[in-house]
């Protein structure tokens, strides 16, 4: 089985107006493809972030000529080698190793590690807050609005981005509107320190509504993570950034968290960051992935959720809500899924099951033009 072909896909769209959260403003979105082909005709996606540029010239000129001849099957191996170079591109060549791996033995990729626990996985609509509008408060309110008329239950918006009463009554507005019935997640992009944190207690000890306060604070300083913990009424969360399940020990030993965020996106492959999912399962902490940059990286992470084991016998749900891009993306639409009453019912079909929109990989092929600012 060896590797015949590999295609790459950099895809390109200019967002109509500009939209962000604490790190700053979006005015693009990006996404990057492969498809690895093997001499018997079996085929696999794969989807990494980054700079376009990077990645086109690192898989034309190094990763490709190195898989190409290589055996499909040797998944590990050529994995280890690719994030020694670039990680993310390793998480691309993973996927779409895993898919053939699949193929190749008749089976769904949940099949392939075991089957699922689960064939509807809980999602939540993810939104960036700002924009530059004057009245973004007014606009982020009528986005919220829209998408959860479309069928979500469940909603993450933006804070730390404005001063903290210019936050605040964008979420007691969101509040009001919803009657504080909607679960709710803040997510502050680890803007704040510690005594800034502790403002919102005030407030979060009165919503009962909220689901967990996501990054509040950088993760370079876990002991005033842990002190925050234990002062706040709500759970705290994160770690999409980490690169490795070998990198969340350090949060899971030391009680940091309530609920971990691996990012198969930002990490070295499917097999990390199923191993991460797995190490919060030992700790006894819940899991919520990370899943904003990519419609593929979001079917697997699906995939493992639906694979991984319950975190209490006692939780109904029996398992966490994954993220889903509801702003505006294009690149949304590669993999035709959508969610139906606020959870996504999984394709069980041959590899992943699904066929990506071949004619959206044509429409935003990236020109090779400059886009960054």
């Amino acid at each position: 089985m060896k590797i015949k072909k590999i295609e790459t896909f950099p895809l390109l769209h200019r967002l109509s107006a500009p939209y962000g959260d604490a790190n700053g403003f979006k005015k693009y979105r990006s996404c990057y493809l492969i498809r690895i082909t093997t001499e018997s005709g079996i085929d696999g996606w794969g989807e990494c972030i980054d700079w376009l540029p990077a990645l086109e010239v690192g898989f034309k000129e190094r990763i490709i000529p190195y898989l190409i001849g290589k055996s499909a099957s040797d998944r590990l191996p050529l994995i280890a080698v690719i994030q020694k170079w670039h990680r993310r591109s390793a998480a691309a060549v993973s996927m779409a190793l895993t898919e053939i791996a699949a193929k190749s033995a008749r089976l769904s990729v949940c099949d392939l590690w075991g089957g699922k626990w689960r064939d509807l996985v809980p999602v939540y609509a993810s939104f960036q807050s700002y924009s530059d509008r004057s009245d973004w408060i007014d606009h982020s309110l009528g986005l919220v609005e829209q998408t959860l008329a479309s069928g979500f239950t469940m909603a993450k918006v933006k804070i730390g981005g404005r001063a903290f009463q210019e936050d605040l009554s964008h979420i007691q507005s969101l509040q009001s509107m919803t009657g504080e019935r909607m679960p709710l997640i803040l997510d502050a992009n680890q803007s704040y320190d510690t005594a800034a944190a502790r403002k919102w207690e005030k407030y979060l000890s009165k919503w009962t509504n909220l689901l967990w306060l996501e990054e509040p604070m950088p993760l370079n300083n876990l002991p005033e993570y842990k002190l925050l913990r234990a002062s706040l009424s709500v759970p705290i969360a994160g770690g999409e950034n980490i690169k490795s399940a070998e990198q969340f020990l350090p949060l899971l030993s030391t009680n940091s968290l309530d609920i971990i965020q691996p990012d198969i996106l930002h990490g070295t492959g499917i097999e990390d960051f199923r191993d991460a999912m797995q190490l919060a399962r030992h700790f006894g902490v819940k899991v919520s992935p990370h899943s904003y940059d990519g419609a593929l990286s979001r079917l697997y992470t699906l995939f493992a959720q639906a694979s991984l084991s319950p975190w209490t016998k006692m939780d109904k749900e029996n398992i966490e809500p994954v993220e889903w891009d509801v702003m505006q993306n294009p690149f949304s639409e590669l993999v035709p899924l959508k969610p139906f009453g606020g959870h996504v019912s999984l394709p069980d079909g041959i590899g992943i099951g699904i066929e990506i929109n071949q004619d959206l990989l044509d429409r935003y092929r990236w020109d090779g033009s400059s886009y960054y600012e």
